[in-house]
Formats: C-alpha cells, structure tokens, sequence
C-alpha cells in the first residue's frame, strides 16, 4: 500500500480571518464579509449559523452582535499567494484548486524534510508566524481523503489518515464532506436515509447511479470506497471559463435574467481576452427555487471571446431553457461556462451575407468591430481600473450586491 505523502492545505475561514488580521479589535467576535449578501464569516458567526450566500438581513437575525466590514480584496490576494507559496518551499508538486487551498504532493522530500506529518505542521507554523493566519492541513494516501482530513481537522488543525485505517476513518464521517457532494445531492441522499459515507458505500453503484446520475453516481460509489487515482496536477492548461451569480429567489423574466447574463459574460470574457482565449462551446445553467439546475449548451464553429456576442448566445440558451420549464416561475442561480478554449485562433474574414448570426462571427464586420470595442476598454480598465468604463446593461445594474474583486477572487483564473 502507498504511503500518505499528499496534503491539502486548507486556509481557515480565509476573508474573515484576514479582516480580524487587519483590525484585531474583531478578534474573538463575530463578523462577516460582506453586506446586503454574507461573503465570508468568521468562525465565532458561523456558531450561529452565519454562512456565505446568505442575506444580510437574515445573518443578524442569527446573530444580532454580527458586525459586517468590507473586503480588503488586494490583501485576500497577497495573502492567499503568500500561504501556497510555502507549500511551494517543500515540494514542486503543488497543485493550487483555490486563492485558500492546495493540493501538496511531498512524496520524495522526507529526506530533506522529514515525514508527511511534520511537513504538514511546519507548513501550519510557517503560515501562522509568518503571515498570522490559521491553516488546517490534512495527510493521505488520496487527494480525496486529504481533503476530508483537512475538513475534519478544522479549525486551524492536522490531520494524518494512516493508510491501513482508511475506511475507517472515511466510514463514520457525514456523507457532506465528500468532494462533489453539495446540498441538493446531500439531499436525495438523506431523503434515502443515507447520512454517512460509509452507508454510501453499501449501496450498490447501479442503485447510485440511479439516484444520482451516472457520472455522479459512478464518481462517489468510488470515492466512498477511496478509490481516487488523481495525481497532483501543476500549471494546468484552461478547458473552460466560468462564472455564476447566486440570485436569491428571483422572477424567471427577462429583466431578471439579462442584465445578470450580461455581468457574467462581460467577467468571463474579459479573463478570456487577457490570455488571448477564445471559446467554441457556451453552457448556462439555471438553478430553479427548488434547487434543480438545468443547463443548455451550444457549440459555435467560430470561436469568440466578445462580450457581446457571449451575452447574446446565453440569452438565447436561457430562454430555451424558459420555453422547456414554462411552469418554473423563480431562479436562484444563473451561470455561463465557455469551454474549447483556443488560443489566438485564425479568423477567416467573412462577406456580409445578412445571416442571422453574422455580429456573432468573429470574421464578420460586426463580429470584428465588438472585439475591437472590448480591447479598448480593457486597456481603459488596465490603466484605470474596472469600474472605470464598461457595458450600460452591467453598469446601471443597482442589484450586484456581490463586489467584483471579491467574484474575481472566488474564480478559477485561466
């Protein structure tokens, strides 16, 4: 059996702990990131039930003493690169899956460092001498259970999960802790009365898979056994881009849904223009009241990375998906993914045939003219900044009450 050299680092209620950093006077007191929306909240809110994503309004109710502040976002990353650069200081083998939290593969440093374990906890000290903030880190044999070592051993804890005791280990932890399993999928599962991994692992794959869709199903009936063959991957090459806006419960029409697409494609496709991507395949998904999400794609032979063009594609898809649903009436959640990335694609110029899809083009006047406008104002934004300039629809859109810098942080860079 292999030995547990793989770590995840897992830094403890990051935004929070980094304003408590910044003001000790919140030390020991409960406060959350945010306003009108919780962005982040420290442990001493989260014992009331403070958690992100929720209203503002509603996390005083929990906790009347909750203090809000705002998001010093420069520092979030300074401090976030900072952290998985020590794990860098020990291993090359690190994989980076958030600003907070890294994957760390030391097999090979013992020699110079000393067994996983106290690789770990140096790294722990290092980052709270350092840098003053609380770091959970879990040891295993698989990147799966060292994420769930790290999640166990919060807050500001180690976690070794000897390979001769993994099931062990696994089989009495709730079901929720599992990568890939989130409130809709916890759900079904304890509607089955299925609350731990380990009665998880006694279902059958097929039974699993029935409930929960093949790939899924197929993807927790092995990891609930620790089946997990995933070796750390570094500088890893963009298959997409993405972004979602969690909505509250909003109507399903179009002065909801438009303005809300047009933030998400002007952020993905700015990310994509500034590493010269372009995208063939656009996705949205819509989560309804009830949870279930739906999504649509389209695959275009012309790859584009507009603003405009982007918008104009998740529109369409998502009034596909209205059409398909007549009866759902409220959305929580929209979201835009673009995959098939190419870099720099050649672009074959295009006469003017007056189809209907021509602005899109990359080729066509119309399709040239969009990305020539969005290179513009993406050197007005380099100098300026982001708020500097930008589309009518996402400017005049008084409902953002997530900051940019703060969704700009929570997202994969490319």
């Amino acid at each position: 059996m292999d030995s547990a050299t793989i770590l995840h680092a897992d830094l403890d209620a990051f935004y929070a702990s980094v304003e408590q950093l910044l003001d000790p006077s919140l030390r020991g007191k409960p406060i959350a990131v945010g306003g009108g929306v919780v962005l982040a909240a420290s442990y001493e809110a989260k014992a009331f039930g403070v958690h992100g994503g929720m209203s503002g309004w509603a996390a005083k109710e929990l906790c009347p003493e909750l203090i809000f502040v705002g998001g010093h976002f420069d520092q979030y990353q300074r401090l976030g690169d900072a952290a998985i650069a020590v794990l860098g200081d020990y291993t090359p083998l690190v994989e980076r899956i958030s600003i907070d939290e890294a994957f760390a593969d030391v097999a090979g440093c013992e020699h110079l460092f000393g067994p996983p374990a106290r690789i770990g906890e140096t790294i722990r000290a290092r980052v709270r001498a350092e840098l003053g903030l609380p770091i959970s880190v879990g040891v295993a044999r698989t990147k799966h259970l060292a994420k769930i070592a790290s999640q166990v051993a919060k807050p500001d804890g180690l976690v070794v999960v000897d390979p001769a005791r993994e099931l062990e280990f696994l089989h009495h932890l709730p079901v929720g802790l599992m990568w890939g399993v989130g409130p809709v999928t916890e759900g079904k599962l304890e509607d089955e009365g299925i609350l731990t991994i380990g009665q998880l692992a006694e279902k059958s794959p097929a039974w699993v898979q029935s409930l929960l869709g093949r790939a899924t199903g197929e993807k927790l009936s092995a990891l609930a056994w620790n089946r997990d063959p995933r070796p750390i991957v570094t500088n890893q090459r963009a298959r997409s881009a993405g972004a979602q806006s969690a909505l509250g419960r909003k109507p399903f029409v179009e002065r909801i849904y438009r303005p809300a697409l047009c933030h998400l494609a002007d952020r993905i496709a700015s990310r994509l223009r500034a590493k010269s991507w372009h995208g063939h395949t656009i996705t949205v998904r819509v989560r309804f009241r009830d949870m279930r999400a739906v999504t649509r794609s389209l695959t275009i032979d012309s790859p584009t990375a507009a603003t405009t063009s982007l918008a104009e594609i998740a529109e369409d898809l998502v009034r596909v998906v209205a059409a398909d649903h007549p009866d759902e009436r409220t959305i929580t959640l929209l979201a835009i993914s673009v995959a098939r990335l190419e870099r720099d694609p050649l672009v074959q110029l295009e006469l003017p045939l007056g189809l209907a899809d021509e602005p899109r083009r990359s080729g066509s006047r119309q399709g040239r003219a969009r990305l020539v406008a969005d290179h513009a104002m993406d050197r007005v934004r380099d100098r300026f900044g982001r708020e500097a300039i930008g589309y009518g629809s996402v400017a005049l859109e008084a409902s953002r009450s997530v900051p940019d810098a703060f969704r700009q942080l929570a997202e994969k860079s490319l």
